[in-house]
């Protein structure tokens, strides 16, 4: 390999490259302020702000699960052949007093 050759120049940047992805990457991954490309360090966010909205989320999902619940029980009542025969018979009713 010519150490002179642009593709010797283009290896050692995409090396130095992956490596900072990979370096930032693990930060990340466990909670440590991020490094920029100028080698700089970009704080995490508030973790008041973020246990908010993580609460926030558990909250909504919960009220979520809890619509999908009754929403089921609904459908259940809805598609109940006893409840399709109360109304039918209730359309009966008010046909016949509307015919009289």
């Amino acid at each position: 390999m010519d150490i002179g050759g642009p593709f010797f120049v283009i290896a050692i940047i995409t090396v130095c490259t992956v490596g900072w992805l990979v370096n930032n990457w693990i930060r990340a991954k466990h909670g440590y302020a991020l490094e920029d490309e100028w080698g700089g360090k970009t704080e995490r966010i508030d973790h008041a702000a973020n246990s908010r909205l993580i609460e926030d989320n558990r909250r909504l999902l919960d009220r979520l699960d809890a619509t999908e619940d009754r929403l089921a029980v609904l459908e259940r009542i809805v598609t109940d052949r006893g409840f399709r025969l109360g109304q039918e018979i209730e359309a009966l009713r008010h046909e016949k007093g509307r015919v009289q």
